[in-house]
Parts: structure tokens; sequence; C-alpha cells
């Protein structure tokens, strides 16, 4: 059974949402990790959770999956309560945790063989082995992969058993930028199947990259949502202009520049945030002495999340 062969009568919103949320709220004792969230992901989306960790992305995946229990809120993931109709969505909603072990000693044929015998319905292993790009490794063992492989016949794990929807803790952390690449075709190829994709993630490339929408949450809440093109088209139409510092820099002089919105430091690095890059350039090619490595470049959903929250995101990786 393949997204597109799934009647309206099983999955009465598959029309419409695959997952909607409103009014959502977990705490930790005194810790509000979810806080009156609202959140509708549509059909045959592929849908990101961005925010730096401690954000309340973990908590709220668990939560639609039936894993943790809300405090208030309704959820309906593919039109059903995961905490009360948790067996109508695991044969529609398969999980991949940011950490899962495999069995090391199998090959990537033995394990997906032996994943299509947990369900009653599953696709052929050749088949997913095919499309998660494994064919030429699919005897050789797990312990023998490579990280960006292990990725993903986790995901091949996932995908065996047709699910509806996929949902995905992070699924490129750690992955060099051609095994990220090689993951991200697999769970584009499922949303051109039909299928939904909710992944969670810190990464702006990987959010600006692969996602057709985003939520960027923080403290547990939504505070933007859309196409990442229109997030920062709202939220931060402006150029970015970096150099290298030499030394100390002289901030004052550089926010009176024209058209100078912001300036952050990182590490020897200077960021200028401005609606007229031009005239920046300029102004700084004229400084003695000028500035090293300069580059511009548009704005990004890192911007976006620094012009709504006012850090950077990752300030908060630790949290």
């Amino acid at each position: 059974m393949t997204p597109d062969q799934v009647s309206a009568e099983e999955t009465p919103r598959t029309a419409g949402n695959s997952v909607s949320v409103t009014g959502l709220r977990k705490s930790y004792g005194s810790n509000r990790a979810v806080e009156d969230l609202d959140l509708d992901v549509g059909s045959g989306e592929l849908f990101g959770v961005l925010g730096p960790n401690g954000a309340g992305k973990s908590t709220l995946l668990e939560i639609l999956v039936g894993l943790r229990e809300r405090d208030a809120g309704t959820v309906e993931v593919l039109g059903a309560d995961p905490s009360t109709d948790r067996e109508h969505l695991r044969r529609r909603v398969a999980v991949q945790p940011q950490q899962a072990e495999l069995f090391p000693n199998l090959t990537v044929r033995e394990t997906l063989h032996l994943w299509a015998s947990f369900h009653e319905e599953a696709e052929a292993p050749e088949s997913v082995v095919e499309r998660v790009g494994l064919t030429a490794s699919a005897d050789r063992r797990v312990h023998e992969l490579s990280g960006g492989q292990e990725r993903r016949l986790l995901i091949a794990t996932a995908l065996i058993s047709e699910p509806l929807l996929v949902v995905l803790d992070e699924p490129s952390t750690g992955l060099d930028p051609n095994a990220r690449a090689e993951l991200w075709d697999v769970l584009l190829a499922f949303r051109d199947r039909g299928g939904t994709a909710l992944l969670s993630t810190h990464s702006m490339e990987e959010a600006e990259s692969l996602c057709d929408r985003v939520a960027v949450v923080d403290g547990g809440r939504i505070v933007a949502c859309g196409a990442p093109a229109d997030l920062v088209s709202e939220h931060a139409p402006h150029t970015v202009v970096s150099f290298r510092r030499t030394g100390a820099p002289n901030t004052a002089a550089l926010r009176a520049m024209s058209g100078v919105e912001d300036i952050e430091l990182h590490g020897n690095r200077v960021l200028v945030h401005t609606h007229r890059a031009d005239e920046v350039v300029t102004e700084l090619t004229a400084m003695t002495p000028p500035p090293q490595d300069l580059v511009r470049r548009a704005a990004g959903l890192d911007n976006v999340f620094r012009t709504l929250t006012g850090r950077s995101l990752d300030e908060n990786e630790d949290g």
C-alpha cells in the first residue's frame, strides 16, 4: 500500500492535512517545553520544524507519534489521535529517531527482510534497497557501512512499511555534505511518491534546501511558518556582507555606513546586515587597511531566526 493508494475512508484527512495541532501544551515541572502551539502539515509536504536544541522540537514529534502524552490541546495525525489510536497510526506512520540501533552483523538485505517481517504489509526489501541507493551495498554488513549509508539504511527501515507519514528527528546530524545530499534525495523521492515527511532540524541549510515549508520554533512556540523563501522575504529582506577582521572592528563606523541594519561578530568574521549592499561594499573596500575575504550573500533562515528572536540560532545549541 503506497501513499497514493489509501482511500479517504481509511484516512479521513489525507486529502487535506496529515497533521493538525491546536493549542498544544506540554510541561516538565516548571519548564514549559511546548506552549499554545498550532500547526498544520499538508499531505504530500516535506515539512521542517526548525529551532535550536531545547526549543521543543523533539517533544512535539514525540507527542505526534504517541510516544509522549500532552497536557492540553488537540492533535490529529492522519485522522486519528495519537494518544488513543496508536494501533491505527502504527500501520501508517513511520518514526526515525536521531539515534537507533541496527544489528551490526546483518547485511543490508538481511536487515530489511527482518524489518519487513514485522509488518503485515511491506514493500519488497529489494525495491527499498534500490530506492535508498544501497543496491551496491546490499550484501555488506551494517558495521561495514559508512555513516551516510547507515543513515540511509535507517530511513529504509522506516520506508519498508509503506507509511503515509514519516517523522524524523534531526535526520542529517553528523553527516558529511555528500551523505546529507544523498539522504535528502531519498526524502524528496518519498515526497514525490505522495508521502508526507515531517522532520526536526537545527540546520538552516537543511531547512532551506529540503523543506517545502518550515515552522520556526523558539521556546516551545512557533514564531513563524511558511515556505523558506517567503520567510526570508518577509523577515530578512537584506544582504549579509561579511569579512575577516585582523583587529578589533570599529563597529561605530560600520553602523554609520549607509543602509546598515545590524552588526554581528562571529569569531574572526564580521557580518554586516544591510539593504544597500553595493554602497556598503564600496565603503568597506575604501577603508585602510581594506577588509580581508570580503563575501556577500543573500539573507537566509538564520537571519530570519535572528530577526524574530534577537539572537542567532547557534546561541542555544546547548539548550
